[in-house]
């Protein structure tokens, strides 16, 4: 029997891909904690003996249809339409775990959720995957889950619960990672930085979302998945986090949505990036 053996909010934020270098620069002499964070995280994902990971992909958008990727095997050069002039010719080389993303759909056809397993050769790449699996040096198999935008945060959930049926069904040891920032608004074209250290919190977007962020963060510490559901519609969605939330809410469908009370770990530093809020946190499973 399959088990899920431990979780993650993960950033993905382009600038962790630049050169040391410039992100010191950036950074008023010292590197983003993120980076140091993707090293405590690798750790935790080789204590725990996973041979599976599954990401929960913010910027795979997806509509009608929650997609699991089915792919045997993904290599390549990843450059962003995004950002081309700094993430660009970044190689990739991973297995997939088309059996899981198989199951996915079978479970979802049960519960009559709109799930679907795609393995189209030319199925694009993005980098809340591709930058997790270079800084991670993962080596597991992937499973890449897309993140519907059309729908409702029960809906994610819901895709969550199919996923984690579908990991209790097989025969792997599986680490989920939600693949995105909390409060995404971006700060503008012209915008003029607050604290000389680019990733320091006073850079992101208001001190509202700060403010919201470090809330949410210390409900993720409790284990209150409960209370950050219930507050997902009328708060987290509308402030809004990354995604519509569906990184973190398929996670913690996975992990029992509501029922759920892993409390989460911080491994980095609470950081800016582009006005966004942005954390690693591990969750006991």
């Amino acid at each position: 029997m399959g088990q899920i053996v431990g979780a993650a909010l993960v950033s993905h934020h382009p600038g962790l891909m630049q050169d040391e270098e410039f992100r010191i620069k950036m950074g008023n002499g010292t590197d983003s904690d993120l980076i140091a964070g993707f090293g405590r995280l690798r750790q935790k994902i080789d204590e725990v003996g996973a041979d599976t990971v599954v990401i929960f992909d913010s910027h795979w958008f997806t509509t009608g249809y929650h997609l699991f990727d089915a792919g045997e095997h993904y290599s390549g050069t990843y450059v962003s339409d995004e950002m081309p002039w700094y993430l660009y010719d970044q190689q990739y080389d991973y297995r997939g775990a088309p059996d899981l993303a198989r199951a996915c759909q079978a479970v979802a056809e049960e519960r009559n959720v709109m799930g679907l397993a795609t393995a189209h050769p030319l199925l694009p790449r993005h980098y809340a995957t591709i930058n997790v699996v270079t800084a991670l040096n993962i080596h597991e198999k992937v499973l890449t889950v897309g993140n519907c935008q059309n729908c409702k945060s029960e809906h994610f959930l819901e895709s969550g619960a199919v996923v984690g049926e579908a990991i209790r069904g097989s025969e792997g040891r599986v680490v989920l990672l939600a693949s995105g920032a909390l409060s995404h608004k971006f700060n503008g074209i012209n915008w003029v930085q607050k604290n000389p250290r680019i990733y320091d919190p006073e850079n992101v977007s208001s001190p509202e979302n700060v403010a919201s962020d470090r809330e949410a963060i210390a409900l993720l510490e409790q284990g209150r998945h409960d209370v950050i559901i219930d507050r997902f519609p009328d708060v987290y969605r509308k402030l809004p986090w990354e995604g519509l939330g569906g990184h973190y809410l398929q996670m913690a469908g996975a992990l029992g949505g509501k029922d759920c009370r892993s409390r989460g770990t911080a491994l980095s530093e609470y950081e800016n990036a582009r006005g966004t809020g942005n954390i690693h946190m591990w969750f006991e499973v």
